[in-house]
């Protein structure tokens, strides 16, 4: 339609740059002749032009059904993905959550162990304080009476000759005899 119009417009500019004169002749013109000429075409180019009309309808239907369709297609694809993001962001939290407590929990367990082994070793050290403090008690004492026994020897030895040693003895045989 557009190229009709165009062929017109341009068909009535070339006719005002002319400067013609319309020839009332019938005959001489050849009008009848035109308008037979002339009214085949518009017959023939009718039936073409409706025909061509008709099939660019119809491909402009069949591209409008069809980007509705893919409209329709995509809208339901992204409402699928925005419920599938939802779901997903609903896990996430939940794995935060989760994450979180564990780490929370794990931490508390963390501290609890830490302060029992602390007091295990507190308990381990006092012990071995307690076991070192006997020990060393023990040999100071072994020391002590060790020292002292040899204090006594020393003044046994000094004090004790041979007469005092045989009446010991005959002392004690005769408590064996009892």
């Amino acid at each position: 339609m557009l190229l009709v119009n165009q062929t017109l417009s341009h068909f009535s500019i070339q006719l005002t740059e002319l400067n013609f004169s319309l020839n009332g002749d019938i005959f001489e013109t050849n009008v009848i002749n035109i308008t037979i000429l002339l009214g085949g075409i518009i017959y023939l180019g009718n039936n073409a032009l409706k025909s061509s009309l008709s099939q660019r309808e119809q491909d402009i239907l069949s591209v409008i059904q069809e980007s509705e369709e893919r409209l329709s297609s995509a809208t339901s694809r992204l409402y699928e993905i925005e419920k599938q993001l939802q779901q997903k962001q609903i896990i996430i939290t939940s794995i935060k959550q989760d994450s979180e407590f564990i780490a929370k929990q794990v931490k508390d367990s963390i501290l609890v162990e830490g302060e029992i082994e602390i007091l295990r070793l507190m308990v381990t050290a006092k012990n071995q304080i307690l076991n070192i403090k006997t020990k060393i008690r023990k040999q100071i004492s072994n020391y002590v009476v060790n020292l002292a026994l040899e204090r006594v020897l020393v003044q046994l030895e000094d004090k004790l000759n041979y007469n005092l040693q045989q009446q010991i003895i005959d002392k004690n045989i005769s408590k064996l005899g009892d």
